[in-house]
């Protein structure tokens, strides 16, 4: 339970990290930080092990049980990192959702290679926009043609992925409900949007 994940906001509000639960206690405890119920009540370490650990997630300590914080915002930092997403392996697998861009199938990881969209023997480059998840059937069927000249079709072109907090908890699907309100564009803009008279 410790190391499962915990949503980190800014001051503002704004996803910047996904952390463990290890760490997002240690936030709290510094004073770093504040914990975030269902209802946007914001807690401090004292206030946040009062709560009841009744019907959530919990660890329990010497004393007591303490209940599992889900989103925690910062108290101090209020900038978003200008993170970028370094070419590999593991972030064209997340991307891409460890799906061959031809066929349409999901597969694990060791069933998966990269394919070049435009063969490297032709000029292709190995780059964001140019490198796309293939099972090894449709790679060996593509073999050092284009897709046009192979009569088959990407899904989506390959393009940079955007940095976001969760890019990399994309492939282990370790989303919470309690995120939701902070990485849904739709539900982040009904609650930050300014209200007029």
């Amino acid at each position: 339970m410790l190391d499962s994940a915990c949503l980190v906001l800014n001051r503002v509000y704004q996803p910047v990290h996904v952390t463990s639960v290890r760490r997002a206690f240690a936030l709290l405890y510094q004073g770093a930080a504040r914990a975030i119920d269902e209802q946007f009540q914001l807690f401090d370490f004292e206030s946040w092990s009062a709560l009841s650990a009744a019907a959530h997630d919990s660890i329990g300590t010497v004393g007591r049980r303490l209940r599992v914080p889900r989103v925690v915002v910062l108290t101090r930092y209020d900038h978003l990192p200008k993170n970028r997403i370094r070419f590999s392996r593991f972030n064209i697998y997340a991307r891409d959702d460890n799906t061959c861009q031809y066929c349409g199938r999901r597969f694990s990881r060791a069933d998966l290679n990269l394919d070049h969209v435009v063969p490297r023997s032709r000029g292709g480059t190995t780059s964001w926009d140019n490198v796309v998840c293939s099972c090894v059937p449709c790679n060996l069927r593509k073999g050092g043609r284009t897709p046009e000249e192979a009569h088959m079709h990407l899904l989506r072109a390959p393009v940079r992925p955007r940095w976001t907090p969760t890019f990399r908890h994309l492939s282990r699907r370790a989303f919470h409900r309690e995120w939701r309100p902070y990485l849904s564009l739709a539900e982040a803009a009904y609650w930050n949007v300014e209200l007029l008279d």
